[in-house]
């Protein structure tokens, strides 16, 4: 009796709910690896912990107040990654490890908190801590007060062309190609592409190493760099996408070569689907939520410009290409939650991982707002207008367009918005599992796994047959 009176039956919404937030936030791994790996191993994790913090305690040379300071705050970080890969969720991933993605959310939500810091203290207190990081940034002098831009832009010669090839616009190139593999949409990577060259624009006027040429900027920014990276991403996707994922565990496998491969592949994503940002039917709120997710986007991107600008560190400085590492690893579990969010009906919260994104994407903008007045005095309001209402035509331009190839030319298949109680597919064991995500699972529909052998790209065990 009191069993009946404790428990209560949950409804198919609620279970569909709790599935649906579950795949999004806390993927869970399958019973295909090596146990010793996918066990927790809590007392021997704690064992460690505390003899490497008595060794660090007892045995070092504490003299050196900074030495001190700077030890400490790799200890702290340390123990806080490890307090990570016990408490925090896995994330949409699990390869290579669901742990890797536990430390990646545990180094966002690290930094979450000290760009908190960092917004109480003061200007002299902020530059006392970065020449403290690195004493040569009391040398360092602004790209903007040392370099000349869109200069003679009627010259054009090869050796002036040739001379942009360097090692900014490869990472230019490589930088998209990584974009298109988490959009995985030709439209918006385009729509984002030719956005980010407008809000060069608007913004020249604060930042002046937006200024370029137009032939550096439509010629080998938009159609080399960006244009290049683009078709490099959706080659890699369609390449992924025709493949049919049957894994099995390294165990099975016996010979050395095979477990070889199958330790390799363990770095390559644990299956892949179509993606399917819009649709004909999609509601104005899923199209305002794709809107929401380009404004944060070019956010993001100017902020990269603005912190090096307003806290004087160059390009090439680590807190420069750190940081950018860095919002690239957790825009790809980002990406993937707002995905689910946006075209599942019944994802009512985002994911934990895109929640921390977004609070850092505008901490970082309210950073460098604080400690940039005297730049952001200069901003002239019509020009941040004008952007948002040219962001926001292209977009809309972009998703109609979208929509219609889509209705007209499109693979009729369902997406994940359109998934309802088909998705569910009744396992042997009697148990419901939800399909459709941005990643799917080898037991697909049979359009879908059609589709995918069409290719004669048959993946098993994680060997190509």
């Amino acid at each position: 009796m009191a069993s009946a009176f404790g428990s209560r039956t949950l409804s198919k919404d609620d279970v569909n709910y709790r599935m649906h937030f579950r795949m999004i936030n806390e993927q869970q791994v399958e019973d295909i690896t090596i146990e010793f790996f996918y066990k927790p191993h809590t007392i021997t994790l704690l064992t460690c912990t505390v003899l490497s913090l008595m060794y660090f305690a007892f045995t070092r040379d504490d003299g050196n107040p900074d030495n001190n300071v700077w030890v400490g705050l790799i200890l702290v970080i340390s123990f806080f990654l490890v307090i990570s890969v016990l408490a925090f969720p896995n994330g949409p991933f699990t390869r290579p490890h669901p742990a890797i993605w536990r430390i990646v959310f545990g180094l966002s939500v690290l930094y979450f908190l000290f760009l908190v810091f960092i917004i109480f203290l003061n200007w002299e207190q902020v530059k006392s801590l970065m020449y403290w990081l690195d004493p040569n940034l009391r040398y360092a002098k602004r790209e903007a007060d040392i370099m000349e831009y869109a200069v003679n832009c009627h010259v054009i010669t090869w050796e002036r062309i040739l001379s942009h090839f360097d090692i900014f616009a490869f990472s230019h190139f490589w930088g998209w190609g990584m974009k298109a593999l988490l959009i995985r949409s030709y439209g918006l990577c385009w729509t984002i592409s030719i956005t980010w060259e407008l809000t060069e624009l608007f913004f020249m006027h604060l930042l002046p190493n937006f200024a370029e040429c137009w032939w550096d900027q439509v010629i080998l920014d938009i159609l080399l760099c960006n244009g290049g990276g683009i078709w490099l991403g959706m080659t890699v996707c369609r390449f992924l996408e025709m493949r049919t994922y049957h894994w099995a565990s390294i165990k099975d496998i016996h010979s050395t070569t095979g477990k070889i491969k199958r330790a390799v592949l363990q770095f390559t994503p644990a299956s892949w689907t179509y993606v399917r940002w819009l649709d004909p039917k999609s509601s104005l709120q899923r199209v305002t939520g794709v809107y929401l997710f380009m404004i944060i986007w070019q956010l993001t991107e100017l902020n990269t410009f603005f912190l090096k600008h307003i806290f004087v560190f160059p390009a090439c400085h680590a807190l420069s290409w750190c940081r950018i590492l860095f919002i690239g690893v957790i825009t790809a579990p980002t990406v993937r939650q707002y995905y689910a969010y946006l075209t599942d009906t019944q994802c009512k919260r985002v994911g934990t991982q895109c929640w921390v994104f977004g609070a850092i994407a505008f901490l970082e903008a309210l950073a460098c707002i604080k400690f940039g007045q005297d730049l952001f005095s200069k901003t002239q309001i019509l020009y941040v207008i004008l952007w948002l209402l040219c962001l926001a035509f292209i977009t809309f331009l972009c998703l109609y367009g979208m929509v219609w190839y889509a209705e007209n030319y499109g693979p009729r298949q369902k997406s994940f918005s359109e998934c309802e109680d088909s998705i569910y597919t009744e396992l042997s064991d009697g148990v419901s599992e939800c399909r459709g995500d941005f990643e799917m699972d080898s037991t697909t529909s049979s359009s879908t796994r059609k589709r995918r052998d069409s290719g004669n790209n048959r993946s098993i065990n994680g060997m190509e047959k």
